[in-house]
């Protein structure tokens, strides 16, 4: 899915993120709104992943809805 659809409608994909990544808050989500770069940095710090192996995540994850 393009990541424009997903920040236009970001309110709605909150819970499929929170699905993905269950240790990530709705405020931790609502301060990301949308940001792709944003919530690659929390994956990373988040789950002690590298910011390559992060944005990899959330970019597979993207693709698969």
């Amino acid at each position: 899915m393009n990541w424009d659809q997903i920040e236009g409608n970001w309110k709605q994909f909150k819970g499929k993120v929170q699905a993905k990544w269950g240790d990530l808050t709705d405020d931790d989500l609502d301060r990301v709104n949308g940001n792709k770069q944003q919530l690659a940095g929390l994956v990373q710090e988040k789950y002690g992943k590298s910011r390559e192996e992060a944005e990899r995540e959330v970019e597979s994850w993207s693709r698969g809805l």
